[in-house]
C-alpha cells in the first residue's frame, strides 16, 4: 500500500460507515471489528467523504490547527490514512 497522491479522493471503504457507542466518540464500524476514533483522527476520516482531495483535507487540518510544520502534518495524515488503507477501512 502506499501514500494518498495530493489528487487521491479518499472516503470509507464499501462495508465501512460510522455507528454511535452512546457517548460522544464516535465509532467507525468496519467488516472485522470497530474503531473508536476521537481527535484529529476523528476529524481526518470525517474528511475523507470522496469527495475532498488528500490535499485539500491537509489544508484543511492545517488551518483548523494552525500548524507550523506542515511538512510534518502533511506526513502525519498519509501515514494515518495508509495505515487504515491497509486494514482496508479507507480506500483512495
Amino acid at each position: 500500500m502506499a501514500f494518498p497522491t495530493d489528487s487521491a479522493q479518499p472516503r470509507l471503504a464499501p462495508g465501512c460507515r460510522w455507528g454511535n457507542s452512546g457517548e460522544d466518540d464516535k465509532v467507525l464500524l468496519f467488516p472485522e471489528g470497530a474503531l473508536r476514533l476521537q481527535g484529529t483522527g476523528q476529524k481526518i476520516v470525517e474528511l475523507c467523504d470522496g469527495q475532498r482531495t488528500f490535499l485539500e483535507i491537509v489544508g484543511a487540518l492545517q488551518t483548523h490547527y494552525n500548524a507550523s510544520d506542515a511538512t510534518q502534518i502533511r506526513q502525519d495524515i498519509a501515514s494515518f490514512l495508509e495505515q487504515l488503507q491497509r486494514k482496508r477501512i479507507v480506500d483512495y
